[in-house]
């Protein structure tokens, strides 16, 4: 099993963070402009394993260097059933370097977004390192 999709289903935080590249990219499917840096995307997925409920990967889907993964996702926010993937890739180290993530059907997405909003002031600490 692919070692970012053991720890999100493990809901291991810390172990996520682990696996990021400290120039990773973060493509949110909410919002337009990428986020870079280990600090803010570590935090941005941490707001997301708080805000997704019954979260579920359903299929992987990897090319045969293993350098670049799709992992197909199913989850609730509130009363929205969401559909989606993450499409990772790692660099020379094994580090995820590219995530970009996205979902479905649309209601699904802006109850996603409205979820994240009310998160984003914890986020930005997060990111800064105050608690």
């Amino acid at each position: 099993m692919n070692p970012f999709r053991k720890a999100v289903e493990d809901g291991d935080h810390a172990a996520v963070v682990d696996l990021l590249a400290d120039d990773v990219v973060f493509t949110s499917p909410v919002v337009f402009k990428p986020y870079a840096g280990k600090a803010i995307t570590g935090a941005l997925l941490g707001a997301v394993m708080r805000v997704f409920e019954d979260f579920r990967y359903v299929r992987e889907i990897e090319n045969p260097d293993g350098r670049d993964i799709v992992l197909v996702f199913e989850a609730r926010v509130g009363d929205r059933a969401i559909q989606g993937c993450d499409l990772l890739h790692f660099d020379e180290n094994g580090r995820i370097d590219d995530l970009t993530v996205m979902v479905r059907p649309l209601s699904a997405a802006q109850a996603l977004q409205v979820a994240m909003a009310a998160q984003f002031e914890l986020i930005e600490r997060e990111a800064s390192g105050a608690s």
